[in-house]
Parts: structure tokens; C-alpha cells; sequence
């Protein structure tokens, strides 16, 4: 497929912009074709414009077709081959195994988001039959359902090219919902981006979907987000990036005359706790697995583990060094772009200049900055010196870790009650740790959104149950997730109807129940119809 630069807005390409960036390759320090234009305020607006028409045609679809739809997109990012792997690899650094996992997550995903809504139950319907003899006043009534919010903005994760950007479960999530969308290519990765969004304009125009319920544009600048954001069209955001970048966005939605929600994924320290039990049963194989949760992706997950605190004691001095062996292994490798590379070293070069902790480990190879490599970093603290340095409880996106001696099981829990929101927490232990920590368990329970025992933060199942959210700053709402078929949460509000006539109801609300679905009945669930 030849890439244009150029937006897709709706059914047409634009490019009016003399403004332009060129995307390039982290590895090679090369500039990728074509170059990819910035969307001016006409094109930001045409965009919202299509959105906004396309929004009751959409949301009015039987569930069916949305399904249809979704699995459409399955199909077309399938269809793309290799030609999409190749182009995520070329311009984020990612091996093609991670760019072909990625893919079929998020082919997954998506699949996951058209049998949600086949069934029909995520709705959350509610009935509450009416009694007119109720005395003082009689009951009407009453009936409620989620309903879709709009066209909604969103922005990709430089990061994860194919999961968590065009084709990643903030797009899905949208759609299943009802809701068009308008997204902001990553300027990272554009090229990836050109040919996801072709497969969704694809899957479109075969399922007869409106125009307008996508569209995609490119910019490098902020101005291009702040104006898509602000736009009085647009009722809902999501993001996946820096807390920066998060932050003045979530300030842009709250100024604006009519505030819409947004909803940021910013990133965490993510810390564990490794146990006394735990560290007697296998401190070799924790400390294995969690070096390769650190270095995995060149340390360029969200869910990286930035903090790592044990008992002082010969197991876990073991542990210490058993880890700092593993690091000194890691070969450096590419990362994203130029950009995060840059932030990184830097980061580093602040914490060797740190009195509060100690150097302990480093990859034994050179990493080469022509090439965006990182080698991989292991400090080591007290508890004294981490709750002495605010700064350390900050994520530094890259493979560095910090390991946290502690000298009583209190130490920890001082540690735990500074912290910050997270995205994840993992306890090391067996169930008698769990007992006996039992009050760290409960500030971790305030800390995260998703707490892991005996494994590492590191590699999300995309499941109904998933998680992955937490108090800020690791999200702007604690409620919701980016991943899991909860997502669809976001972009739906609830309607309620109180003394309608059956025949105008949604069909979820309707006395036949002709879905079927599983519904709230005078506060206890059932698929029942109700006859009059």
C-alpha cells in the first residue's frame, strides 16, 4: 500500500498544510517517507464536523452491525500482512515478533468488543415496574440504560504502535459503544498509523457505516491536540502518553465552556514487594523474572517495575545480586525514538549524580546513541534515603529499577503510604506473608489499580476482568479502564425513561426484552419478559 501523509477525514484525504514532519527509523537515524502534514483548524474542524453527523446515524445501528463492524477491522488489520508489521518495526525499534503480538492483540480486542455488544448485557438495563395504588404518591414507571456519549478524541501510546494506538482498545471501546471517532496519529509512528486507519475506512465502507464515524489526523505539534480536544463537537478523550503530555490536555478539557471527560493513562512507578517467604522459597527465580519485566521492551511499559523493596537480610542480599548479574546481561537495544532516548539518559545522568542512592548495576555493553540504544541500570536505596528523595517515587520510562532495603516490615508500609497512585502493585510472598503484611495489602489497595501476587506487572491480559487504571497520577479517573471490555464505560452515560409508551423504548428496555439480555427487574437480575 502506498502511504500518502496525508488525513484521512471521513471518505477524503487532506493535506493543506505547508507545515509537515517526516517520521524516521530510531535505529538507523534515517527519515521515513512520506513526510506527514500537520491538520490545520479547517481539517481539525471537518473532522468533528463528519463525527458530529455521523453520530445519530451511528449510535442508531442495531448492535449487530456495530459487531459486524468491529470484526470488519479484525479482518482488514489481519489483511494487512506483513506490510504493517514491517512499517511498526521501521519506525518504533520494536522486533517483528512484538509488532506480530501486538497485532493480534489487538485483532483480539477488538473481537472481544463485537461479542460484548452481540449479547447486549454491558448496557446495565434497569427496570422499576410502576404501582399507581402506592400510597402517598404512586410509583411511575421507571427504566435506564447506558447510552453513547459522542464523537470522541483519541491518542495513541507511543509505545505500543498497533495495541494501544489507532487499532487499540480506546478505538474499539468507542465504537462499541456508538461513538465516532476522530484520532490524533502518533507523530512517532504515522506510517503504522495511515495503514491501521485505512483498514477501519475499509472495514467502514464494507459494513455501511456512516461517513464520518473515523477519521484520522496527524500532527507533531500540541496545537493539534489542544484544538481537537476543544473542539465544542467533541464530548469525550482519551490518552495514552507522559503525565506532561496527559496533564495539560486534562486542563484543556476541564477550561473549556462545556468540560468533557478525559480520560489519561500516564504511566506508574508500579512497586513490588518482595517477602520474607517468598525470598527463602526462590529468590533466584523472582529475581529472574523480574529483571526480564524490566527490560522487557527496552523498558518501555507502563506497567515497568520502578521500585523494588525487601528486608535486609542474606536472602535479600542474594537477591540484590542475583538481580544486578541479570542486568549486567541485558544487551542495550533501540528505543522508541530520539525523544524518550534522550529523557532517559538524562534521567540517568540525575540519579548518578544522587546522594540518596548508590549505583549497584549496569548492562557490562556499551550502549551506542546513534542508535537510540538503552542499557539497562539497577540502584539500590534505604528506606532512609527513598523517603528522604521525593524524586524516586517518579517513573523514569526506561529498563531502571531501584531496590529499596528495608529494615522492618513498618519501613515498607511508610513506603507504601508515600506512594503515589499506580497502575499496578506485586507482593512477592507466600499466604502466610499475606497474613502477616496484611496491613501493606491494605495500603496497596488504596495505592493501585490492579494488584498482582507471585508474578510481574508486565504483560496485560486483555480480559473482561482487566484492570488497568489506578489513582492519579497513574489516570485522571480511577473508575475506568484503558484495557478490558470495561473501557466501553468511558463513552456512554446513563438515560433514564420514566412513563414511556413500550413501543418508543430502546429495544433493551422494551417489556419483550426482544435481545434478551440480562436486565436490572425491580432490583434482581433477569432475562424475563414482562407482560401487561
Amino acid at each position: 500500500m502506498n502511504l500518502t501523509g496525508r488525513h484521512l477525514i471521513g471518505n477524503r484525504e487532506s493535506a493543506s498544510s505547508a507545515s509537515s514532519f517526516s517520521p524516521a527509523n530510531p535505529s538507523l537515524g534515517t527519515a521515513l517517507e512520506p513526510c506527514y502534514f500537520e491538520a490545520t483548524e479547517v481539517e481539525i474542524d471537518d473532522a468533528v464536523t463528519l463525527a458530529v453527523a455521523a453520530f445519530d446515524p451511528f449510535r442508531r445501528l442495531i448492535a449487530e452491525a456495530r459487531a459486524d463492524f468491529l470484526d470488519a477491522i479484525a479482518n482488514e488489520t489481519l489483511a494487512l500482512g506483513d506490510e504493517l508489521l514491517q512499517r511498526a518495526s521501521a519506525e518504533t525499534g520494536h522486533p517483528l515478533p512484538r509488532c506480530a503480538s501486538e497485532r493480534d492483540r489487538a485483532v483480539l480486542h477488538t473481537r472481544q468488543f463485537a461479542e460484548l455488544i452481540r449479547e447486549g448485557s454491558w448496557v446495565d438495563a434497569r427496570i422499576d415496574l410502576p404501582d399507581p395504588t402506592r400510597q402517598p404518591l404512586p410509583k411511575p414507571d421507571v427504566r435506564s440504560l447506558m447510552q453513547p456519549v459522542g464523537p470522541v478524541a483519541i491518542f495513541g501510546a507511543s509505545n505500543f504502535p498497533i495495541a494501544i494506538s489507532v487499532l487499540g482498545a480506546d478505538t474499539m471501546s468507542a465504537f462499541a459503544a456508538g461513538c465516532p471517532v476522530i484520532i490524533k496519529a502518533h507523530p512517532g509512528h504515522p506510517g503504522t498509523c495511515e495503514l491501521a486507519a485505512r483498514a477501519i475506512l475499509r472495514a467502514a465502507a464494507s459494513t455501511r457505516m456512516p461517513e464520518g464515524v473515523f477519521s484520522l489526523l496527524h500532527g507533531k505539534s500540541n496545537e493539534v491536540g489542544t484544538r481537537l480536544v476543544s473542539h465544542p463537537g467533541i464530548t469525550a478523550a482519551a490518552f495514552t502518553g507522559s503525565l506532561g503530555g496527559g496533564r495539560a490536555l486534562f486542563t484543556v478539557a476541564n477550561s473549556r465552556p462545556v468540560p468533557i471527560p478525559f480520560y489519561a493513562e500516564m504511566g506508574s512507578v508500579n512497586p513490588v514487594f518482595v517477602l520474607p517467604g517468598a525470598l527463602r522459597a526462590g529468590a533466584s527465580r523472582i529475581a529472574e523474572g523480574f529483571v526480564a519485566a524490566l527490560t522487557a521492551g527496552v523498558g518501555q511499559f507502563c506497567t515497568n517495575p520502578g521500585l523494588v523493596l525487601g528486608l535486609e537480610s542474606e536472602e535479600w542480599a542474594d537477591f540484590s545480586e542475583l538481580a544486578r548479574e541479570k542486568v549486567t546481561a541485558f544487551k542495550p537495544a533501540t528505543m522508541l525514538h530520539a525523544g524518550i532516548h534522550g529523557a532517559y539518559q538524562s534521567g540517568i545522568s540525575d540519579l548518578m549524580t544522587r546522594e540518596s542512592v548508590e549505583l549497584l548495576g549496569h548492562s557490562a555493553i556499551d550502549a551506542d546513541p546513534a542508535k537510540c540504544e538503552a542499557a539497562a541500570y539497577l540502584f539500590q536505596t534505604t528506606q532512609q534515603g527513598l523517603l528522604g528523595d521525593p524524586t524516586l517515587f517518579n517513573e523514569l520510562f526506561g529498563p531502571v529499577s531501584t531496590l529499596v532495603s528495608c529494615g522492618a516490615p513498618s519501613d515498607m508500609i511508610a513506603i507504601a503510604e508515600k506512594l503515589e497512585g499506580s497502575l499496578s502493585a506485586t507482593i512477592h510472598g507466600t499466604e502466610n506473608d499475606l497474613a502477616e503484611y496484611r496491613e501493606l495489602v491494605t495500603v496497596l489497595q488504596r495505592k493501585a489499580g490492579r494488584l498482582i501476587f507471585n508474578g510481574y506487572p508486565v504483560g496485560i491480559e486483555v480480559c473482561h476482568s482487566m484492570h488497568h487504571g489506578g489513582p492519579y497520577p497513574a489516570t485522571t479517573h480511577s473508575h475506568f479502564t484503558s484495557i478490558g471490555t470495561r473501557a466501553v464505560s468511558r463513552f456512554v452515560r446513563p438515560v433514564c425513561y420514566q412513563d414511556w409508551p413500550d413501543t418508543m423504548l430502546p429495544m433493551e428496555l422494551q417489556n419483550a426484552n426482544p435481545r434478551g439480555i440480562m436486565r436490572l427487574l425491580n432490583g434482581e437480575r433477569a432475562r424475563d419478559e414482562l407482560a401487561f
